[in-house]
């Protein structure tokens, strides 16, 4: 009996130890600004510029901690981004919030506006920044930011900017350079589409390349590196957009997000995997799988994949395509591999591509020079039968000097 009693107590400690844990490794800058920080805000005016992201490690509101700070700072104004306060909005939906809690005017910078105003600024001493960004360039939140920190320079109004990680991870820089021609809303900073840099660690660069002259001050996380996916920091992933549902999203998101501007397949939106396959009726699976992982990309396997989209492009078709795995977070470059997947598809299927290519419409042409940062990509893939390492390798050499230049603005160690 007591032995039995034992191996109870052995199997029962053997469990506890090999459950997940659920506790963050590290801090936020929120979890910092509030217990280190805060007091440089004493009796100040508060304008902050967030989201239903912004959150502490404890799940806290970063609107709901100025609240109950409410006897040191006042919060008198709220500022959101593309997708409104609460996230729920689609791309490019305008949205019109004049009222958060407690009250506090909400201003929506994808509304009629993404420049805050004179008006929006009046009253405001200071302006905290607090939303999770995914990594990309073209993704818009770090625009927000530095429309925000420019109209404040103007202004001599302070923007504090609470550091959270870089989903991806902080090691992977892949993909073009944004060209001056093609700066716009979805690519305002000239750095890959993939930077490795987080959100505080851009806002330095910005005001130091971009001579912004911004008060700015980043409130760095503690216990974050840069080789951590967000899965390695244990902090509860919030939906940063409708089609960003997971943590590991962001990396499909680079993967694929350039090849669905052009709309030549379906990329998993109107699916449940979201910018994880690639796919449509004209492909066939097995083969398409074949030559990719033919190709020995590093951190990624290939599988064949069928499905049958809800909505979207090939709405209620079946598709044949692949479901993109990565298989080593750290040496997977995902840009890179969206780029091997255009040139398979028009190596395997070119009057398919072709008859697509030219099918977009202008406005969508635009849009993906301004997401992929300049125009020689797309005259490629117009023209160029072989097209995947040109791709890839383009603009090597300006990813390098950016390597070089870049280590100013870090922060946080690698290992």
């Amino acid at each position: 009996m007591k032995m039995h009693i034992n191996w109870i107590v052995c199997a029962f400690f053997f469990i506890i130890a090999h459950l997940p844990s659920f506790t963050a490794t590290i801090e936020l800058g929120v979890d910092v600004f509030f217990r280190e920080e805060l007091h440089e805000l004493k009796g100040k005016r508060v304008g902050l510029i967030t989201n239903h992201t912004g959150v502490n490690s404890q799940m806290t509101a970063t609107i709901d901690l100025f609240l109950q700070h409410a006897a040191d700072v006042k919060l008198v104004a709220l500022f959101s981004p593309e997708h409104g306060l609460t996230g729920q909005a689609y791309a490019y939906e305008q949205v019109a919030e004049k009222k958060g809690p407690a009250g506090i005017p909400v201003y929506n910078l994808h509304g009629s506006t993404r420049r805050p105003t004179e008006q929006m600024f009046h009253g405001i001493d200071v302006l905290v920044y607090d939303i999770q960004d995914i990594g990309c360039r073209s993704y818009t939140y770090t625009t927000t930011l530095f429309y925000v920190m420019e109209e404040a320079a103007k202004k001599g109004i302070p923007v504090f900017v609470l550091d959270r990680p870089n989903p991806i991870n902080g090691l992977i820089v892949d993909g073009p350079m944004l060209q001056k021609k093609w700066r716009s809303y979805i690519g305002y900073v000239n750095v890959p589409y993939c930077h490795g840099m987080t959100i505080g660690e851009l806002s330095r660069l910005f005001n130091d390349k971009y001579q912004v002259g911004c008060k700015l001050k980043v409130i760095p996380m503690k216990g974050w590196k840069r080789s951590m996916s967000f899965a390695d920091t244990g902090l509860t992933w919030i939906p940063t957009s409708p089609y960003i549902p997971e943590s590991d999203t962001p990396q499909f998101y680079a993967s694929t997000g350039l090849l669905g501007e052009l709309s030549l397949v379906n990329i998993g939106i109107g699916y449940t995997l979201p910018f994880k396959v690639v796919g449509a009726p004209w492909i066939k699976a097995r083969q398409f799988a074949d030559k990719l992982n033919d190709q020995k990309l590093p951190g990624v396997h290939f599988l064949p994949f069928h499905y049958r989209p809800f909505y979207g492009a090939h709405k209620g078709k079946d598709c044949q395509g692949v479901m993109i795995v990565v298989t080593d977070p750290k040496t997977y470059r995902p840009v890179s591999s969206q780029f091997m997947i255009l040139g398979i598809l028009k190596n395997l299927y070119p009057k398919q591509v072709l008859a697509r290519l030219n099918a977009v419409e202008p406005s969508k042409k635009e849009l993906f020079c301004k997401a992929s940062g300049n125009d020689e990509m797309l005259a490629l893939l117009l023209h160029e039968q072989y097209v995947a390492w040109k791709l890839i390798l383009f603009e090597k050499k300006e990813r390098e000097e950016f390597l070089k230049d870049r280590k100013k603005y870090l922060i946080y160690p690698a290992n």
